[in-house]
């Protein structure tokens, strides 16, 4: 049975993030802040959740690599703005040893007495909002696929890596379909590696999120979206009923037009593969 590897030390999984950085990218949402500024707040706390979840007595324990490939008018490569090892695909407790820097921000805490009251955190930033240019979606699956070929090759027994690739437009270097299907075959002896896209819009709306059938969907880029997205697996169809969406087997682990609370939502379900070891 596919997908059910475990996740240790010895036998990592990887996160690859892939991300539109183009210009329309600068537009801002509903609440006021651009949607790459939103994208960039909830990849720095998916990185920090992921951390968290692999710290123990001993520290940061590598059970996951993670990468960022981030795509716009200044190119393709590596998202990641502090120092690192220059490899796509990270181990864990370098990226953690690693932000770019540790912001002071604020946030809202139950205060006992049925109230709330700011308290202070440290937020580690890794990853640096950017909007210019295309969208040269083609070459970042390319790139994508490279990493994970060299990743699974070394590899073999390990639960396959997930990729996560949230764009908010059309590719402009050519049709990107091909390379996405190239992407979903690659693999290693527990499954083939699982895609998931996320189209967002600049709405407070949750979208279309996890569809079934290609023919429900509006127009030729949101169905190209879809065939480039995985099947959910059998555990992640129970993370994403337990958090309200209506999801099955046949369900593609794809949003389309998706506003804040979806994009928070699906790069908590896409990473909950953390929570198998």
């Amino acid at each position: 049975m596919p997908y059910t590897a475990e996740i240790s030390r010895k036998q990592a999984t990887a996160f690859l993030f892939v991300l539109d950085q183009s210009g329309s990218m600068k537009d801002k949402m509903s609440s006021g802040i651009t949607k790459a500024d939103f994208v960039a707040d909830v990849l720095n706390k998916t990185l920090a959740n992921l951390i968290v979840r692999s710290t123990k007595s001993d520290g940061v324990r590598n059970y996951f690599d993670v990468g960022v490939i981030a795509y716009g008018g200044k190119g393709v490569g590596s998202g990641f703005d502090g120092e690192g090892t220059g490899s796509v695909l990270q181990a864990l407790g370098d990226v953690a040893a690693n932000p770019l820097r540790v912001e002071e921000r604020t946030k809202k805490m139950d205060d006992g007495a049925g109230g709330l009251v700011e308290q202070p955190i440290k937020f580690p930033v890794w990853f640096e909002p950017k909007a210019v240019g295309g969208t040269p979606m083609c070459e970042a699956m390319r790139q994508a696929a490279a990493a994970l070929v060299e990743w699974c090759d070394a590899h073999p027994g390990s639960y396959p890596p997930t990729v996560i690739h949230v764009s908010d437009g059309e590719s402009t270097d050519g049709d990107p379909e091909e390379i996405g299907r190239q992407l979903q075959e690659i693999a290693t002896d527990d499954g083939n590696v699982l895609v998931f896209n996320l189209h967002i819009d600049a709405s407070e709306g949750t979208g279309i999120m996890f569809p079934n059938d290609e023919k429900s969907l509006p127009d030729a880029h949101s169905r190209r979206l879809f065939r480039m997205s995985s099947a959910l697996p059998e555990h992640l169809v129970k993370f994403a009923t337990q958090m309200g969406y209506t999801a099955s087997p046949d369900s593609r682990f794809f949003g389309y037009k998706v506003g804040t609370e979806g994009i928070v939502d699906f790069f908590d379900i896409g990473t909950r593969a953390s929570e198998l070891r």
